[in-house]
């Protein structure tokens, strides 16, 4: 059922009940939710089918980073580190990443989109009027397209990498993170604007890939994690060889002789090969025809708990037809957030398209509840970083009364197990009245697949006295969950009278 929009004659109209805008994992999931549920869907695309995620985002950042990590895993144990005898292969690493990209080939993306009896029409889409979209196809010369949607328009068009306003830095061409993930080469040098999760991973790819990387990290490094994952991993940076610097700022960037020169406040410059700017993210919506609703084209879309599109008053637009899911409704920008976003916007499409029941409560089918609340994240630094929730100080700011429980995750067995000299930290933020957990960081080598257990905890708000119920396996490092409810002793209801 796919369709290229260059094959459509001038002025042609087609009618489906629902148009997506974006085909990235975000737009596939809400067409896939509504075309099951019965209704029509076409995807609009002007790039490939698969979006951010699958070319530029997670699946190449996290192959470049694997290799690293896992050589870094094998020298902590000793027997695995005998065997060891050189540097990771950047140009193996480089030709893995590739497969993850599929070469940033969209074949097999558009073969799914067939399969499940979607249709594509590429091009640029733009809003013209109430429940229509008019594309323009990327070639020019091509006649234009218009899409008229019966039931809902749903814009999934994420965002798009920030180029701040820093005088010069446009015209040296600096990488965003499309191009640190898509790199052909490993730069001899590359510094790196910011200190978030973009800017701590690429740093910790690139200097295991062999590059000389600085990194200018004027509000520190992860600032909206818990204080300890920022002192960790920085340490881990440093280890590797690269020069982390805190506080400082760009103020004018031009290219010399081939490289980059950064100066920064108050004198002093660094030089690279090449910059990564690494900054924060803007809503894909600019020339998107927000106007046409109302609305400000550039502009983060605000939504109801089912995804509506809602005005500065926290109205929904029109009668409720535009949807906005994903990154550009800033409610929460990681892939698997958009994802759960799309499966709760298009069921409830299907449901008011149907007339069947709605269920918009907290935490009901129709209501993405989790971004408010639950949101888990990992950050593939070595060590990683894996949290969920609240961390202690977004707690007390919510008004919440909390008590924290920390942890040495280096003196659980199963972390010394599995690795010598392991290095992390654990901690639970815990609603003190109701006794349920609030946010959970765990930091270490591998710690990515702890951060699930601590999401069902606080999406299920299990109370404390339960938790000591549910017995980690020995010799784990889940261990640190027993260790953790020790730290935070017997629950209210157990106190001794």
């Amino acid at each position: 059922m796919t369709t290229e929009g260059t094959d459509a004659p001038a002025g042609e109209v087609r009618s489906y009940d629902v148009v997506v805008i974006g085909a990235g994992p975000t737009g596939e999931n809400v067409a896939d939710r509504v075309v099951a549920g019965g209704l029509t869907a076409v995807v609009v695309e002007r790039e490939l089918v698969g979006g951010e995620c699958s070319y530029w985002a997670c699946m190449p950042t996290k192959a470049l980073l694997r290799s690293t990590t896992a050589v870094q895993a094998a020298r902590r144990v000793p027997g695995a580190r005998e065997a060891v005898t050189g540097r990771v292969d950047a140009s193996a690493v480089l030709a893995r990443r590739d497969r993850f990209a599929s070469s940033w080939q969209d074949d097999g993306q558009v073969a799914w989109l067939d399969s499940a009896g979607i249709d594509l029409v590429r091009g640029r889409a733009r809003l013209t009027a109430a429940r229509e979209v008019t594309v323009t196809p990327v070639d020019d010369g091509e006649p234009p397209v218009v899409l008229t949607a019966r039931h809902a328009v749903v814009v999934t068009t994420g965002t798009a990498a920030l180029l701040p306003p820093i005088p010069g830095l446009a015209d040296v061409s600096p990488w965003t993170s499309r191009e640190a993930a898509s790199a052909h080469e490993v730069p001899g040098s590359l510094a790196i604007i910011g200190g978030g999760v973009v800017a701590a991973e690429m740093a910790t790819a690139y200097v295991g890939l062999g590059s000389s990387v600085t990194l200018l990290a004027r509000d520190g490094v992860l600032p909206t994690a818990e204080p300890f994952a920022g002192e960790l991993v920085i340490r881990s940076l440093e280890a590797a060889g690269t020069d982390v610097r805190l506080g400082v700022e760009v103020v004018r960037a031009e290219r010399v002789d081939g490289q980059v020169v950064l100066d920064l406040v108050g004198g002093g410059e660094v030089r690279a090969e090449q910059v990564l700017v690494a900054v924060g993210r803007t809503p894909g919506t600019r020339d998107l025809g927000l106007g046409s609703v109302g609305l400000t084209d550039g502009s983060w879309l605000t939504v109801d708990e089912t995804l509506r599109v809602t005005d500065g008053d926290g109205r929904v637009v029109d009668d409720g037809w535009l949807y906005a899911v994903g990154d550009v409704n800033a409610r929460a920008l990681l892939t698997h957030q958009g994802k759960y976003q799309a499966r709760a916007a298009g069921d409830a499409i299907v449901a008011r398209a149907t007339g069947s029941p709605l269920d918009d409560r907290p935490w009901g089918w129709h209501a993405a509840t989790a971004d408010r609340q639950a949101v888990p994240q990992v950050v593939f630094t070595d060590p990683e970083v894996a949290s969920v929730g609240l961390t202690a100080a977004a707690a007390e700011a919510a008004g919440f009364p909390t008590k924290v429980a920390d942890h040495d995750l280096g003196a659980v067995a199963g972390a010394s197990l599995h690795a010598d000299g392991y290095e992390g930290r654990a901690r639970l933020v815990v609603d003190a009245d109701r006794e349920v957990v609030l946010g959970a960081t765990f930091v270490g080598p591998d710690v990515a697949e702890l951060v699930h257990a601590a999401t069902v905890a606080i999406t299920g708000e299990v109370p404390i006295e339960r938790l000591w119920h549910a017995v980690p396996a020995y010799p784990t490092v889940s261990e640190v969950w027993l260790r953790l409810l020790e730290t935070y002793g017997r629950p209210i209801s157990h106190q001794p009278s």
